[in-house]
């Protein structure tokens, strides 16, 4: 009985090894062609990736996307194409240790870095003295919150911002209710490194799929380009450290919410109701006693956390409603 387990675990060694050192998914022809018409600018040595299409001609509108945990800017794609009818130029990043930008490790990841990032990279395409519409989501939502404080501050090399439209984040620390895989990866400890070393596309997919209705959710193919998306660069071997973005929206509340409530330009928030990670109507009764003055577009019952890919037409024509009224 002692040799066969022994067999049993010098064959089990190679097999887990070869397993923990699965290559990545290839991109399909539709991620690949997204990644083919984006273009890389380096802010302190790293690689940062990004979208930059030419719309309307004679508008002077911009408009700045900042995607959601843990996908990307490809998260805009249904969108894209509607936006660029109404603005001038159609702007996304992958923030620093998502989809196609550089994953270093061991890292610091922070709210804070990455809103500088988006500075650096209006800077970048000489924008940054042009007044700016950003469209957020979720995590990204948290990014525009401090690019707001920071505008509220009104100092030199910050963004001039004209309006931000939020959608299904978790901009209050109280009503936000992340998923059991993230409340384990953000607090695991030394745990932290197996699971993320562990994480497979089963696990990802059977974790991601419950935030999206249950007549909206993703084709198996579109979970594989989430997928590839964060194993590109071994984003997978990051995941713990990014998520430390929801301890940090319950240290820096403060400063965050208050950059909201406190601002005169127009805010509007897109809503997915059947979002469980910023539950109806805990989050919607918070965010309208908590800012008054911002307008909200709710959407479908069925629609959930990822509103611009649930139903990209609904989203698009709150948001066009919403930067039309101004």
């Amino acid at each position: 009985m002692r040799e066969w387990w022994v067999q049993v675990g010098l064959l089990a060694v190679p097999l887990l090894a070869a397993y923990l050192h699965i290559p990545p998914p290839q991109l399909s022809p539709a991620l690949h062609s997204w990644k083919s018409s984006g273009k890389f600018f380096t802010y302190k040595g790293l690689r940062i990736f990004y979208q930059d299409s030419v719309g309307v001609v004679g508008s002077p509108e911009i408009v700045v996307l900042l995607h959601g945990f843990p996908t990307s800017s490809y998260d805009w794609y249904k969108i894209w194409e509607g936006l660029t009818l109404r603005f001038h130029r159609v702007i996304a990043l992958d923030f620093l240790g998502f989809g196609f930008s550089d994953k270093p490790r061991p890292h610091h990841y922070s709210i804070f870095e990455q809103a500088s990032i988006v500075e650096a990279l209006l800077r970048h395409l000489g924008l940054q003295s042009r007044r700016i519409n950003l469209l957020s989501h979720d995590y990204g939502d948290t990014v525009a919150q401090e690019l707001l404080y920071r505008f509220k501050q009104n100092r030199s090399g910050r963004l001039t911002i004209k309006s931000l439209c939020l959608s299904n984040g978790g901009i209050f620390p109280e009503t936000h209710r992340p998923l059991l895989l993230q409340k384990l990866l953000k607090d695991g400890g030394m745990l932290s490194p197996i699971l993320t070393r562990l994480m497979n596309f089963f696990v990802f997919s059977r974790g991601l799929t419950p935030v999206f209705g249950p007549y909206t959710r993703p084709s198996e193919s579109e979970l594989w380009d989430m997928w590839a998306g964060i194993r590109n660069n071994d984003g997978n071997l990051v995941i713990d450290s990014l998520l430390q973005y929801i301890n940090q929206r319950k240290k820096f509340r403060r400063r965050w919410v208050g950059a909201l409530a406190s601002v005169s330009i127009p805010i509007h928030f897109i809503y997915g109701p059947l979002d469980p990670v910023n539950p109806y109507p805990e989050f919607l009764e918070l965010y309208r006693k908590t800012l008054p003055r911002s307008t909200v577009s709710i959407l479908d019952d069925h629609i959930s956390h990822y509103p611009q890919l649930e139903d990209p037409m609904g989203f698009l024509n709150a948001y066009m409603g919403f930067i039309n009224s101004f």
